[in-house]
């Protein structure tokens, strides 16, 4: 499931910041997706939180910023929290 969870944040990254000129294959699973890695800004990582919010039904209300930062560091560690959060309300 991680897997699809990659696949699909790279295509939604893609596509919210309109960012036509890569493409998924572009997007390193442990690159950072700020500072550095694709360049993204906070204005991005806002744009970015609210299509992950619309697209999987996670809130990231109640989170700490250090929190929202770890989960933000690669598509790794987002798909990773992505598919827990999932499984914990599946399993609710």
């Amino acid at each position: 499931m991680r897997e699809e969870i990659k696949k699909e944040l790279k295509e939604l990254i893609i596509s919210e910041l309109s960012l036509e000129d890569i493409s998924g294959d572009d997007i390193k699973d442990d690159e950072s997706i700020f500072n550095g890695g694709l360049g993204l800004d906070s204005i991005d990582a806002l744009e970015l939180g609210v299509a992950i919010q619309k697209r999987y039904g996670i809130k990231l209300k109640g989170k700490s910023d250090d929190e929202i930062k770890s989960f933000f560091a690669s598509i790794d560690s987002l798909a990773l929290f992505i598919s827990n959060t999932l499984d914990q309300q599946s399993s609710s």
